[in-house]
């Protein structure tokens, strides 16, 4: 899984106790779903209709950075159901899994239409095929190896 976004825990994110309040992270999560499912259909016509069980099986506090990783897990004819992973970056520990959120694809009219889509669409891939909607010039292409060198050149510093 691939943690998209890191938030941190500010005092207006606190609940009573002192800890994160469970409302401001699944915002959170339901935004970056949204946001994530939005890229992979490639509309922005898109609603949450589905979220499965919520356990919190550990909290944040104020200082602290959380991630929220999100993932596809199955293309419906016009839907895309996703799985999200919260973690404390500060302590290492999970705070919660949601393993189904179901996002639906709509038309103009607001009525669920098929999307076409069957696979997990990354970075890259969108990023080109926008520029080729754009009628912009194509990356230039990065060899594995050539990338390995660069994330190790990274690692180094």
């Amino acid at each position: 899984m691939n943690f998209h976004t890191r938030k941190w825990v500010k005092p207006e994110d606190l609940n009573p106790n002192g800890s994160l309040f469970g409302g401001s992270l699944l915002r959170w999560i339901d935004e970056e779903a949204a946001i994530y499912a939005i890229s992979q259909l490639g509309n922005q016509r898109v609603v949450t209709k589905f979220m499965s069980e919520i356990n919190f099986v550990s909290s944040a506090r104020q200082g602290d950075i959380i991630e929220l990783g999100i993932t596809a897990t199955h293309f419906g004819r016009t839907s895309i159901t996703l799985r999200a992973e919260v973690r404390n970056k500060i302590t290492r520990k999970s705070i919660l899994t949601v393993e189904k959120m179901v996002f639906v694809n709509l038309n103009e009219q607001g009525e669920p239409v098929p999307h076409g889509r069957t696979k997990i669409r990354y970075a890259d891939e969108l990023f080109e095929a926008y520029r080729r909607d754009q009628g912009g010039v194509e990356a230039p292409k990065v060899s594995d190896d050539d990338l390995m060198e660069e994330v190790a050149e990274e690692a180094a510093h």
